[in-house]
């Protein structure tokens, strides 16, 4: 079939071509049988109809459509007489089924008007058609158009309905409601209020007539309460909420939470306001007394540590660049003994009158006084003036506590010991602060109590570095942060390496490579130097073993550092045996350590640990000897078999402030009393080849310090135990000390 354009351009159905191949399914000629013209022409019906003039039809509608109507038109065109009631079927039909388009009626006609029928019938045919589409678009219109009207009349009616009904439940609710409901314009008049409002303030409905809203002002407001309202009467917001306090009429002030709207009119302009008042002076009563009792100390009536560090960093929020604070860490003297021996109820008495006094002397002079739990007390100073303020705050304090409290038949004694800190708030922070003052308090403590100590900005750098080593240490073994370095202790009269010291080292990620002297003192009062101590001794058996295995005869012995827990501790001999038998290592290569408080008396249980180990075949030597005050018969019982002169010895033969003569006739003297005693003398901190030449002809056995060899790796042990070979027949004065003097003299 050729094409021709349709109504918008596209390619339609040629209705010039109403004849073609006939159709098994178009309607039949006069005769009962389809015909070429029949045929032809129910072709370029369903090609008109196929070509979306309506609107989408499903095929299993289009196809029966197409068939119904063709029948009808082919009907019109051969009965007789002549039926236009069909043709108009035919286009009622195209309307009922959506096809509406005006371009559809003008195709359908030219294509009525070119079908060959009877009798000249095809104006009549296309006439009725067109009538019968047009009358039934007509009716559809109408029957819409009063579908519309129905629909419209009807939501009208809904809306007068709804809004007299909201209108009803409005005012309903405005009368009756629990809260108080205010309308006011935008100039601040309040026009109506319900009862429950005219309630809240005392009155009624009609007290609040010429009551304006800034009227309603409390000095009590919420900061940005009016800035807000400004702003939604002006239209820069729809609603705000605060709670705010409104005087009574009587004077009395009520609590409200208070939520403002804005109303706006159909061009958006801000028309109304509409306040919601919850009287909350209940709820605001009971949220003060609760925040009072989390706030304060049940005992003592004073602010508790919450209360404290809130104030404290109120001040640290926006602070003006040279505003300075004062903090007065104050810890009671000697309380654990009222506490412990007439009761806690004694002890919280005597709490209650301490912290009295201080409140009675500090408040006054504006400075907050709050305890912080159990005996320790802090008085805050804001604005402080300097130093002398702090000072004189933590003089008050002493002064408070000078007399005697009694309690009954008690009189009580109450000192206290008080740590001062002020600083500029831009130089610190509120943790920081309180730490470094409770760090001073403890030093006020540690010089004698009942004193005051000012912070000191090093003091308290070192206890800061004290508390992150003990902080990290418990997980440092398991983090493989520690290591060994080894000594040489060189044999003086011929010049060999004949031992070494294990001395541990600590590798922190923060501070850097840290000597035992920063932290075993930490260990030994964590416990920590227990599993500390373990590890360092079998990595130290563990690398001299090995060194025996390679070098033989002239590998060094080991000596190693024993803790006073270690040694007290139960399982130390069986640590050791377990320790030697693991690593190979034999007893007589292992020398232990030990300080002259080791063992306090001849029935010690440490003495029979120390024998057993001896017994063993491990030796001992008592280090630093001549530090303390030692018993001499202590070393007749002790089963040592060295002494190590303490390097402080050595070191203050230099000091120009001390007799040098004198010095050396003590370390004369201790090298003789060893030998009496048949002990062999090693001694620490040698730095020159001067003083160990001296040491030599006085008789000294063994030496080590900087001159010998500061404290390396294993590596550089086994390097100078290989090159000491050449030198096993050397003396001091044919230079075998250079072998292990790589050390700077200091």
């Amino acid at each position: 079939m050729n094409e021709s354009p349709g109504a918008d351009g596209a390619p339609g159905p040629d209705l010039r071509a109403v004849t073609g191949p006939a159709d098994p399914d178009a309607p039949p000629d006069a005769d009962g049988a389809p015909g070429p013209d029949a045929a032809g022409f129910h072709a370029a019906w369903a090609a008109m109809l196929r070509t979306g003039h309506g609107a989408a039809v499903r095929p299993g509608v289009l196809n029966p459509l197409i068939a119904r109507t063709s029948e009808l038109l082919h009907r019109a065109a051969r009965e007789h007489p002549f039926r236009p009631d069909l043709a108009g079927q035919v286009g009622a039909l195209l309307i009922d089924n959506q096809f509406t388009d005006p371009q559809l009626l003008a195709d359908a006609v030219q294509l009525l008007q070119r079908r060959p029928v009877p009798d000249d019938r095809g104006p009549e045919l296309s006439g009725a058609f067109a009538a019968g589409w047009a009358a039934a678009l007509r009716e559809r219109t109408l029957r819409e158009q009063e579908a519309i009207r129905l629909a419209a009349d009807t939501a009208r009616q809904e809306i007068e309905k709804a809004l007299r009904v909201s209108e009803a439940r409005f005012r309903a609710l405005f009368e009756s409601a629990a809260i108080g409901i205010g309308l006011g314009d935008t100039d601040g008049n309040i026009l109506a209020v319900n009862r429950a409002l005219g309630e809240i303030f005392g009155g009624g409905p009609e007290d609040m007539q010429g009551v304006r809203v800034n009227d309603l002002v409390h000095p009590e407001d919420t900061p940005g309460v009016w800035e807000a309202y400004e702003e939604l009467i002006s239209g820069k917001r729809e609603y705000f909420q605060f709670d705010k306090p409104y005087y009574r009429r009587d004077g009395e002030v009520v609590w409200t939470h208070l939520t403002v709207s804005l109303i706006r009119d159909d061009d958006g302009a801000p028309l109304y306001q509409v306040a919601m008042l919850e009287d909350v002076t209940d709820r605001y009563r009971l949220q003060e007394r609760l925040r009072h009792q989390a706030t304060h100390d049940p005992l003592t009536g004073l602010p508790n540590r919450a209360a404290f560090f809130e104030r404290l960093e109120k001040l640290f929020e926006d602070p003006e660049p040279d505003v300075r604070f004062g903090l007065c860490y104050v810890d009671l003297d000697g309380f654990k003994i009222v506490n412990d021996s007439l009761g806690h109820d004694m002890g919280d008495q005597l709490l209650t009158v301490v912290a009295g006094r201080l409140e009675n002397a500090l408040s006054p002079l504006g400075h907050m006084v709050a305890r912080l739990g159990g005996d320790e007390f802090v008085v805050l100073l804001e604005n402080c003036r300097g130093e002398q303020e702090a000072v004189a705050a933590a003089k008050t304090v002493l002064a408070a506590l000078t007399k005697p409290v009694v309690i009954g038949d008690h009189r009580l004694a109450v000192g206290a010991s008080v740590g001062v800190l002020e600083r500029r708030i831009a130089t610190t922070t509120p943790g920081a602060a309180v730490r470094a003052a409770d760090l001073t308090l403890y030093r006020a403590k540690e010089a004698g109590r009942g004193r005051w100590t000012l912070f000191d900005p090093k003091e308290n750098a070192r206890a800061v570095s004290r508390y992150a080593v003990s902080v990290r240490m418990p997980a440092a073994l398991d983090r493989g942060e520690f290591f060994i370095d080894y000594q040489p202790m060189v044999d003086l009269a011929s010049g060999v390496m004949t031992g070494v010291e294990a001395l541990v080292r600590w590798r922190h990620p923060q501070l850097g490579v840290l000597g035992p002297e920063e932290f075993v003192g930490v260990a030994e009062e964590t416990g920590l130097i227990m599993p500390l101590g373990r590890w360092v001794l079998e990595q130290a058996c563990e690398q001299a073993a090995d060194w025996v295995a390679r070098f033989g005869d002239r590998a060094p012995r080991l000596s190693v550092n024993l803790a006073v827990r270690q040694a007290r501790n139960a399982g130390l001999v069986g640590d050791i045996e377990r320790t030697l038998r693991n690593t190979g290592l034999d007893p007589s290569m292992l020398q232990l350590e030990i300080t002259e408080s080791t063992v306090v008396g001849p029935e010690d249980e440490a003495l029979k640990a120390l024998h057993a180990l001896v017994d063993m075949g491990v030796s001992l030597s008592v280090d630093d000897f001549g530090t303390g005050w030692s018993n001499l018969a202590y070393l007749r019982d002790l089963p040592v078999s060295n002494l190590k002169i303490a390097g402080s010895f050595v070191g203050d033969l230099h000091d120009p402030a001390k007799d040098t003569h004198l010095g050396w006739r003590i370390v004369s003297g201790l090298v003789s009393l060893a030998h009496t005693l048949g002990l062999s003398v090693t001694a620490e901190g040698v730095e020159s080849r001067a003083d160990a030449e001296r040491l030599r002809l006085m008789g000294c056995d063994l030496a080590q310090g900087w001159h010998f060899g500061r404290p390396v790796r294993p590596a550089e042990i086994a390097r100078r135990i290989a090159e000491a070979e050449t030198f096993e027949n050397g003396s001091l004065e044919s230079g075998t000390s250079g072998t292990f003097g790589s050390g700077p003299e200091s």
